[in-house]
């Protein structure tokens, strides 16, 4: 199971939100590469990036950090926030981006079939929900689709990996949603990577219990930024044959 860290950029700072609201933001660091750096530590195959000024404008506004990150270092980088078109998605990838993130937009008829066909593995969908809704632009709207029907659509549209994100968890360092994880993992055959709530070790090892179920990785951001888990120790847990 993958450590993925997270790096939320909003007005060129590192910043984490919480539950996604815009007026709770905690301003971390004012340098995103200089966070990325120390992240990219053995181990860490992938590095999460969300563009949340793109999430909220509908177009990445970030990109020029997130491609500096990029090439800077040798980590590969996902990135998400405000890609909701195919120019937007072939920018990504022509900035050194390895996987998009494809989150609002994916909810669109006939979008995902289309740019799985042209982008096969570099794309992942975001699925961030509460209470088993799915939430778009940057979680400020509610949807009428229920999580576990919509990742099964996006099965059949050959997409391989979903990030899947509880909401009623994110920034709040009470542990992941273990229920709904397992929902989603006995409905699908995706790759499934779990965000939100992850606060400790423990958290880290009752998700690890899910790996053989499908469970891929998890991505941490605030427990790193409040000193809650310690990389390295992260690293080694996630890493252990069962």
């Amino acid at each position: 199971m993958q450590v993925i860290p997270a790096i939320d950029i909003r007005g060129g700072k590192v910043v984490r939100l919480t539950q996604g609201d815009m007026k709770q933001e905690t301003i971390y660091f004012d340098s995103p590469l200089e966070v990325a750096n120390g992240l990219a530590i053995p181990g860490v195959e992938m590095i999460h990036i969300v563009d949340l000024d793109g999430a909220m404008e509908g177009r990445p506004r970030n990109l020029k950090i997130i491609e500096k990150i990029a090439r800077s270092i040798k980590t590969k980088i996902e990135f998400g926030g405000g890609v909701r078109d195919e120019d937007a998605i072939r920018e990504a990838i022509d900035a050194g981006i390895d996987r998009v993130v494809i989150g609002t937009k994916a909810l669109e008829s006939g979008f995902l079939k289309k740019i799985s066909d042209k982008f096969k593995e570099r794309i992942v969908v975001g699925i961030d929900a509460r209470e088993g809704v799915i939430y778009t632009k940057g979680w400020v709207f509610k949807t009428n689709r229920n999580a576990i029907s919509f990742a099964q659509e996006v099965e059949e549209c050959g997409i391989k990996t979903i990030n899947y994100t509880d909401i009623s968890k994110d920034g709040m360092l009470k542990g992941p949603n273990i229920d709904s994880l397992k929902e989603l993992l006995n409905a699908t055959g995706l790759d499934i990577v779990a965000a939100g709530g992850i606060s400790s070790i423990d958290d880290l090892k009752r998700l690890k219990t899910l790996e053989k179920d499908g469970l891929k990785g998890a991505i941490i951001g605030k427990a790193l930024y409040e000193g809650m888990i310690d990389l390295s120790e992260a690293v080694k847990v996630c890493s252990q044959k069962e």
